[in-house]
């Protein structure tokens, strides 16, 4: 996916670190809010441990899982030092809608309902078109397949600034995860209901003039369909 220069270089960061422990990195974005810069990191378990896209995983990324994660990247992130500016770090299971970053995240997840946000429009013989919902066909080559209003269409990954599952919100309140196959699902009914809260840490980073950094974190539970439409986003 098309990545800035710090983006690339806080990925090549973090990923090492969250392989080594054990998980997968999922995202990470970088974003000014409204509280100051935060470096979101989101992670779950590799894909080959997951079971049964239908079904809730047993085991998950929990709060103390992002607990201990948080202390090692916080530790990584003060060696390497690659944001000269105070900012947090939140560490978290990757929520209901789960963002799609890599080509094994677009395979593993054919057949799922998702939205696609371009960085560099398609070119199509209507016009540009930068955004997509619908049914993910799979991945070949070095572009992701995804079927909308009946149409196919191929998008080159390195063109992909942000993509995400759409939760089956009946399936959810069902008791199902809401990421598998449409093919397999009730036609989607979404309630006046909020997703359930996911693990969060939060590390805030102090970066001083002298060199040094100070550091508090704070453990907490967030709804995970808070949107960040606003939120601005640092590359």
């Amino acid at each position: 996916m098309s990545r800035a220069p710090l983006q690339q270089r806080l990925i090549s960061i973090v990923e090492p670190a969250v392989n080594a422990a054990g998980y997968e990195l999922v995202e990470l974005r970088f974003l000014l809010e409204q509280g100051g810069w935060t470096l979101r990191v989101a992670v779950d378990l590799p894909l080959e441990q997951h079971g049964d896209r239908d079904e809730v995983p047993s085991d998950r990324v929990d709060l103390a899982a992002c607990e201990e994660l948080s202390r090692e990247l916080s530790a990584v992130l003060d060696v390497e030092d690659p944001i000269p500016q105070a900012f947090n770090l939140e560490v978290s299971s990757p929520g209901i809608d789960r963002p799609l970053r890599t080509a094994a995240h677009f395979a593993y997840f054919a057949g799922s309902e998702a939205k696609i946000q371009l960085a560099v429009p398609l070119q199509l013989p209507t016009g540009e078109r930068r955004n997509f919902k619908g049914i993910l066909q799979g991945f070949e080559g070095s572009e992701v397949l995804i079927e909308c209003d009946g149409a196919a269409f191929r998008l080159p990954i390195d063109d992909i600034e942000h993509a995400k599952l759409v939760p089956d919100w009946d399936a959810v309140m069902k008791g199902k995860s809401g990421t598998g196959r449409v093919a397999d699902r009730v036609t989607p009914v979404k309630p006046g209901h909020r997703a359930s809260p996911k693990g969060r840490v939060e590390q805030a980073h102090d970066h001083r003039k002298d060199g040094s950094s100070s550091r508090r974190a704070q453990a907490h539970s967030v709804d995970e369909t808070a949107a960040d439409a606003e939120n601005k986003e640092q590359g």
